[in-house]
């Protein structure tokens, strides 16, 4: 018993008792083991423009598992335009919005400095020998940050992560599988459902501009580049693009929320009970009202 209470002073002492402090702190680890992985596999495979690499199948990995360990203090966000949906939908406070958006891109340019530091004095890394640049054939901004291919336009990079594309579809989906009402995943492979979710989109549409459906992924990577040596060319490379990534993904997320919620959310029942309960709950009540002798089966034997 002795022992136990000092135990007991120190937990007591480390805790932190803010909500909002502990939520903040949630967000950035989930974000950062999310861009530690994002980098990493961008640099193993040398990707750049396209996130269609073979390193893919393995980055909705760390989204699952963090999602599962810190969606219990903040929901694991892990991206502004996810909470902004849920702004919209009036599961956030408005004014959480800036807080856990400014959390998000400090844990994703944190990210980015630990994973230049890892990877600085590996043999053979082209950053190692003073090649910071953004554009050309050997070019190395594209592992943190993303670049649109050459023949992409800014309006069609744009489109390409708003409409019913990009980050439109990412809300769509991932409301879809948190929506209670909704039939829904088995309980506990939430996660796995939002990673794969997360993985089909970056393999099906990172081929233009690779997939940017977090701003805080990609302006966070964006500005450590700047201060890292790459300099101001990263926010004028491809006629300016570097606003494309950070304001399309929001329209696509307010797009997205109302298709959802127009479309699907206000035509659950009025009753808060899932449909296949209230199906089997119907069924239930005609076996009741059915006589004991026809509700027996007929014996074979």
């Amino acid at each position: 018993m002795a022992h136990t209470q000092p135990l007991a002073e120190v937990k007591d002492w480390f805790r932190i008792r803010n909500l909002l402090a502990r939520q903040c702190l949630a967000e950035f680890l989930g974000v950062f083991v999310l861009m530690v992985s994002r980098v990493i596999g961008a640099r193993k495979g040398e990707v750049g423009k396209s996130f269609g690499s073979s390193w893919c199948p393995f980055l909705f990995l760390p989204v699952s598992c963090f999602y599962s360990t810190i969606c219990h203090f903040s929901w694991a966000h892990l991206n502004p335009a996810f909470s902004l949906a849920m702004c919209l939908l009036g599961r956030l406070p408005w004014a959480k919005l800036p807080i856990y958006s400014l959390v998000q891109l400090l844990s994703a340019f944190c990210a980015s400095g630990v994973t230049y530091a890892l990877y600085y004095g590996n043999r053979g890394n082209r950053m190692e020998g003073g090649n910071l640049t953004v554009t050309g054939p050997k070019e190395t901004a594209s592992i943190f940050a993303t670049y649109p291919a050459p023949y992409l336009s800014l309006n069609n990079g744009f489109l390409d992560q708003v409409g019913v594309l990009g980050t439109g579809i990412l809300i769509v989906g991932l409301l879809a599988i948190l929506d209670k009402r909704n039939k829904g995943v088995p309980a506990g492979l939430e996660p796995i459902a939002v990673g794969l979710l997360v993985l089909v989109i970056t393999l099906t549409m990172g081929t233009n501009c690779g997939s940017p459906l977090n701003p805080a992924r990609d302006l966070g990577p964006r500005l450590f580049t700047y201060v890292a040596g790459w300099g101001p060319e990263v926010f004028s490379a491809g006629n300016g693009w570097w606003w494309v990534p950070v304001v399309a993904p929001l329209v696509g997320a307010t797009l997205g929320t109302a298709t959802y919620h127009l479309l699907v959310a206000l035509h659950h029942p009025e009753d808060s009970e899932p449909v296949q309960d209230l199906e089997f709950a119907q069924h239930k009540t005609s076996d009741l009202e059915t006589p004991a002798s026809a509700q027996m089966p007929e014996c074979k034997l």
